[in-house]
């Protein structure tokens, strides 16, 4: 009982800036499928890429030079040089994640894509096993399971509330789905990753490059007639706006979050923005809110700090995937479990180490790719 107070008291502080970061970040995913749905009212055609490119073009053109200017353009270079094909794979799963799961919606039945959703949560888990070398404690287990208790009371709400269609195409749409969550979390593990290897915003950069690239082409391809056809009202380009700068933030918090906690506590936050929606529809469509909303809100919450409260253990190192086995100028590498808040005390001068092969973190950067490297705390 003593252990189970001394970890409740270290760690509300931590629990309560992550769980803030986690519940903004469930408000923007409410609030992209909030303007996705009007996009589709007033154009009644559905255009993914078209709506993520400005997303992928922000990224690029906000931390790229932030990127160059922090770190210098031949430290970058160097990095991007070495690595290039992860930075692609982020991108891509990521572009491929939001196609699939916007089109499953025109497809299947809000059922099955509130179920399927759910896939990217244990694919996570794996991943985390394997990339991040994570072992969970049966706390977080039970955690997970509490979240997915409280997820499994939003969609008994949402289909006793009637909400549910019909499907056009089930197999279709239930295909797509699964593409989409298993992209998703390729992409969520990934990002942990490297953002535990590199700065945020480096690594947001790249995949704003890589993004705006992949899904330009595909837009170009797969949505041409579309576009060319679309009447640009004010309500259009506004929406378009909105959608572009609720989904920049997302991408721009998500890395802290995912460096603060990990992927897997990312997707347990995700799972309240059903109840953001309901909110959203009281307002805007004047749905009721029913007890079990609230019940469902409450055990997710919950789960999240039940999760919480028994970090897993720190791994001595993540799994060496080509590219990341030796140091590069910029590499700062953050072991997962180490609940550290970024810029806090927490992380300070004395809980970081200079070795390259031993302690949870370690840091190496020098003054130019061809100079005499210099040991140094990105």
């Amino acid at each position: 009982m003593a252990i189970v107070i001394g970890n409740v008291v270290g760690n509300w502080r931590h629990f309560t800036v992550i769980l803030i970061i986690g519940q903004i970040l469930s408000l923007c995913i409410t609030s992209t499928s909030v303007i996705s749905n009007k996009l589709a009212e007033y154009q009644n055609v559905t255009v993914p890429n078209f709506q993520s490119f400005l997303v992928y073009a922000l990224l690029l053109v906000v931390y790229m030079p932030v990127a160059l200017v922090r770190l210098g353009p031949r430290v970058v270079w160097e990095n991007i040089r070495r690595r290039f094909y992860w930075y692609v794979l982020l991108a891509a799963v990521d572009v491929e994640g939001n196609y699939f799961v916007i089109k499953a919606y025109s497809y299947t039945s809000l059922l099955s894509c509130m179920l399927l959703d759910t896939w990217t949560l244990p694919c996570v888990v794996v991943l985390s096993f394997f990339m991040l070398k994570v072992r969970y404690r049966w706390t977080q287990i039970l955690g997970v399971l509490v979240c997915l208790g409280g997820m499994g009371l939003l969609i008994k709400g949402d289909m006793d509330a009637g909400k549910n269609y019909k499907a056009v195409d089930v197999v279709k749409g239930d295909i797509f789905m699964l593409i989409g969550a298993t992209c998703y979390a390729v992409s969520n593990t990934l990002e942990e990753f490297i953002v535990r290897h590199r700065p945020q915003y480096e690594t947001v950069a790249w995949l704003g490059f890589f993004g705006t690239i992949i899904n330009g082409v595909q837009m170009g391809i797969i949505e041409h007639s579309a576009l060319t056809e679309m009447v640009w009202t004010k309500e259009i380009i506004g929406c378009t706006i909105g959608f572009g700068l609720v989904m920049f933030v997302l991408y721009s918090l998500a890395p802290f979050l995912f460096r603060m906690s990990s992927a897997t506590f990312y997707n347990l936050s995700i799972m309240t923005s059903d109840f953001y929606g309901l909110i959203f529809a009281k307002y805007m469509f004047h749905d009721s809110i029913t007890p079990i909303y609230a019940g469902a809100f409450t055990m997710i919450v919950v789960g999240l700090f039940v999760y919480h409260v028994f970090p897993y253990n720190s791994p001595e190192h993540m799994a060496r995937l080509p590219g990341f086995r030796s140091q590069l100028p910029g590499d700062v590498e953050i072991s997962p479990g180490m609940n550290q808040l970024v810029g806090s005390s927490n992380s300070s001068m004395s809980s970081r180490r200079m070795s390259m092969d031993s302690g949870s973190v370690k840091s190496v950067q020098s003054v130019a790719v061809d100079a005499a490297h210099r040991d140094t705390l990105v």
